[in-house]
């Protein structure tokens, strides 16, 4: 880790809606937020109730979040606003062919505010036939501040 890395908590909260369903999802785990040039870095550990720990790593440069997960699952993903981007989402149950269409992107970084967030709207189609609506909200704060 950089010497600037920050130890901080993270909540992940994901709503996943289709057509007559909708699902949340919560993470709270504790992880690192680091700044190199233009770029911010934060990284956590995922430890799901069933199967392996998956290493989250979130890279935000201007314009740009890409999202890469290892472990449990493999997977990275690109949030570019109004972009379409295609990716593998690799699970014990085979290899899905993602598309992720970024719909909003907003991020706020540590150096702005005491807490970091990131909000990410996006439909993504797995296998060229589900489509659902995703939205992402991602808050940090340094570990010790409130």
């Amino acid at each position: 880790m950089p010497s600037n890395a920050k130890d901080v908590q993270v909540q992940l909260v994901t709503k996943i809606r289709d057509e007559d369903r909708s699902e949340t999802m919560k993470v709270n785990e504790p992880g690192q937020f680091f700044t190199r040039g233009e770029t911010q870095v934060l990284t956590f550990t995922e430890h799901p109730d069933e199967g392996d720990p998956i290493k989250t790593m979130i890279t935000v440069k201007p314009n740009h979040v890409s999202i890469k997960r290892s472990g449990g699952v493999e997977m990275r993903q690109v949030f570019q606003k109004e972009t379409e981007t295609e990716n593998l989402y690799h699970h014990t149950y085979g290899d899905f062919h993602m598309k992720t269409y970024t719909e909003k992107l907003e991020f706020r970084s540590l150096e702005e505010s005491s807490e970091g967030r990131l909000d990410l709207s996006y439909q993504m189609t797995l296998n060229h036939e589900v489509t659902q609506a995703h939205r992402l909200t991602l808050t940090f704060e340094e570990e010790g501040e409130s």
